[in-house]
């Protein structure tokens, strides 16, 4: 039976439901497919699809997720292509499109990643566990607010990326999370995912600065790089899994990111 959904860019799609044949080209949604229970029905990921491990070994993958295999994409003749406007590369995506239907996620915020978990519950017919998730995540990150409701902020510089230095602008996934930590990001007023020289390091003067895991893979020299520059600054290696990753790995996220508030920044 077909039925009809519409994306996050406010496409329709016309898929059969519920679909049987599903190919995740994002490992956010990659991992929450496999937490609303869709073993048998996801049969291609990426090579960034690292979650869950047993899927990464077992199902085929299709290339990176800006550098697709598209025509074994289309070898494996899914019903559905799940996709993201800013991981995947347009052009690929809207060839995908024409020969099958792919819906396409667009996240800024952690509301937005709430509405892509309700969307894609419904999508696949798992509506019922993407609720309960949904739940879980909510009453996560309503106890956040709690905490940090009466404490100052911090001002946060958060790095993704060396030579150049990256950060996080106002529009992304990862700002609104810092912000409900209870931290002021000082480049939010730069463009999405700005370079920062040392120069505008120094002059923004972060409480804290945070260098996240992915997808550079920070170290402890790169905490002593940073300190020479902010010597009065608190530096610290960050799971960036936690903060930026937007389907259900926010449900472990609002642990970590109390744990992570608790023990102070």
């Amino acid at each position: 039976m077909k039925q009809s959904f519409r994306d996050m860019m406010d496409r329709d799609i016309s898929i059969k439901f519920p679909p049987q044949r599903i190919v995740s080209v994002v490992p956010s949604q990659t991992e929450l497919l496999y937490d609303l229970g869709l073993d048998e029905q996801v049969i291609g990921i990426t090579k960034f699809c690292v979650h869950p491990q047993e899927w990464f070994r077992a199902k085929t993958r299709v290339g990176g997720t800006k550098n697709l295999n598209v025509e074994m994409v289309l070898s494996l003749q899914p019903d559905l292509v799940i996709a993201n406007k800013e991981e995947n590369t347009r052009e690929q995506i809207e060839y995908l499109a024409q020969y099958i239907p792919t819906w396409i996620s667009d996240i800024q915020t952690v509301d937005d990643g709430l509405s892509m978990i309700e969307r894609v519950g419904a999508l696949t017919g798992r509506v019922h566990q993407a609720s309960t998730m949904l739940e879980r995540i909510k009453n996560g990150f309503s106890g956040i607010a709690q905490m940090t409701s009466k404490t100052a902020k911090q001002k946060a510089a958060y790095f993704i990326w060396r030579r150049p230095w990256m950060s996080v602008g106002r529009d992304t996934f990862i700002h609104d999370v810092l912000q409900r930590c209870g931290f002021e990001n000082v480049f939010a007023g730069e463009k999405r995912y700005p370079e920062i020289d040392d120069d505008m390091l120094k002059r923004a003067e972060p409480d804290v600065v945070l260098l996240s895991s992915e997808p550079y893979p920070f170290k402890d020299n790169h905490v002593l790089e940073i300190r020479k520059l902010l010597p009065n600054a608190t530096i610290k290696l960050v799971d960036g899994e936690m903060f930026s990753w937007y389907g259900s790995r926010m449900v472990k996220a609002v642990d970590y990111l109390k744990t992570f508030i608790q023990e102070g920044s």
